[in-house]
């Protein structure tokens, strides 16, 4: 089943969620993969090219490009709930993506800031990135999945799939 992406919503309400083109997300996820695995190579490189640190270099990659998303998840017999801290974050700088048993949450947002006095010219520029892959702890129905950000948190309330139900099989006797 291919994993559905899903736009965030802004103020919290309970409405339906617009669906985003997959291809975008996927080929965002691969430039954010590839820009870890050169910083990753460039650490590796640094640290005279010993071998046996690769996810030592890995990490630390991460950690210099992504910030951390911090997230809870709940589980009743009717679905999950996730929370995740996204401070800062708009819903148009947010890209969800939910499969039966996955949930991904990237983001980007940049910000810039320009201060003139006389003949000073003062320019700051921050880009701020986040990643954070779940697996989830029941499958999901991804079709029902709602999203809502609010002060900084992101709630997704995601049902569970139906199970499976059995068919009885009847035998005839001849």
């Amino acid at each position: 089943m291919a994993a559905q992406p899903v736009e965030v919503l802004q103020p919290k309400k309970e409405t339906e969620l617009v669906k985003k083109a997959t291809d975008d997300f996927f080929e965002r996820f691969q430039r954010m993969y590839e820009a870890i695995a050169r910083r990753a190579f460039e650490i590796f490189e640094g640290n005279g090219r010993i071998f046996g640190h690769d996810l030592e270099d890995w990490l630390q990659a991460e950690s210099e490009l992504l910030h951390p998303v911090h997230i809870d998840v709940a589980e009743t017999d009717e679905g999950l709930t996730v929370q995740a801290e996204v401070p800062g974050f708009s819903p148009k700088d947010l890209e969800i993506s939910v499969e039966p048993h996955r949930l991904t949450i990237m983001g980007k947002r940049e910000s810039k800031e320009e201060k003139r006095t006389k003949k000073t010219v003062y320019k700051e520029r921050c880009s701020d990135e986040i990643l954070r892959v779940v697996e989830l702890p029941a499958e999901i129905n991804t079709e029902k999945v709602k999203a809502t950000l609010e002060n900084g948190i992101l709630t997704l309330e995601m049902p569970k799939a139906a199970p499976a139900k059995k068919i009885a099989v009847e035998t005839k006797v001849a």
